[in-house]
């Protein structure tokens, strides 16, 4: 039977009693009934998973005694960062959650002038703080042991702007473009950009070309931006990643 993951910010070493957090205590307490003497895997993102079995339950307040450490090779051999234009609802924790499974090493969320979502600056840190949490949530469901960095949301023209040179490839997703033409070569980090439900303005394009990111489509059909989001993933990872 596979056991349940759980991530705990905190340092971890084999012998000592960790306080999980509270509402990974009442998940485990009330829904999954977990009881002292129960065994868990637990990790805080620094690659390696650690035996654990549950040492008390009071309530919601649960707490784990640690055992032997051992590493996890579960992340993706390209860096993959995905530049996801915001979009709107709850569509962001799909894309966050499915490119978390996909092995995306860091996400930055961007507004451009399509986008219908508006964030200040107190909403762009809640959002990044729950995109975290969606985040942590399927590292624990997916086996990685590395957590990818969610960035918090910025202008797309800023981000753009603030770029070095690349020394890797960029793509931004434009549709009803040819397919991309892949390097015959082996890649060890590799940057994408999705763009709103509208598209993005000509003025981001040239943005884009400015930032060397080179077009690509994927395919003769529209897709929706979280659709493009994990079928961009997908292409990355069996040209280049674990899926080949």
């Amino acid at each position: 039977m596979r056991l349940t993951r759980v991530f705990v910010d905190a340092p971890l070493g084999s012998g000592s009693i960790v306080d999980l957090p509270v509402e990974t205590g009442a998940h485990l307490a009330q829904v999954l009934r977990v009881r002292s003497g129960d065994e868990l895997v637990l990790f805080n993102g620094d690659g390696r998973d650690f035996n654990g079995v549950v040492a008390s339950v009071r309530g919601k307040h649960v707490t784990a005694e640690i055992g032997a450490a051992h590493p996890v090779d579960t992340e993706s051999r390209i860096a993959i960062t995905l530049v996801q234009c915001l979009p709107r609802g709850e569509k962001m924790d799909l894309v966050v959650q499915k490119a978390t499974e996909l092995g995306v090493a860091r996400i930055v969320p961007v507004i451009s002038q399509r986008s219908v979502v508006r964030l200040d600056e107190r909403q762009a840190l809640s959002k990044q703080n729950h995109w975290q949490a969606v985040a942590v949530s399927a590292c624990e469901q997916c086996g990685r042991a590395r957590l990818p960095t969610i960035d918090r949301p910025v202008q797309l023209l800023s981000y753009l702007g603030q770029l070095a040179r690349a020394s890797h490839p960029r793509w931004v997703l434009e549709p009803q473009t040819a397919a991309g033409t892949p390097p015959r070569r082996a890649l060890a980090a590799a940057e994408i950009a999705i763009g709103p439900e509208g598209g993005f303005v000509s003025d981001e394009l040239e943005a884009f070309g400015l930032a060397q990111f080179s077009p690509l489509g994927l395919g003769p059909r529209v897709l929706r931006t979280e659709t493009a989001a994990i079928a961009a993933l997908v292409w990355l990872q069996t040209l280049f990643g674990d899926m080949s």
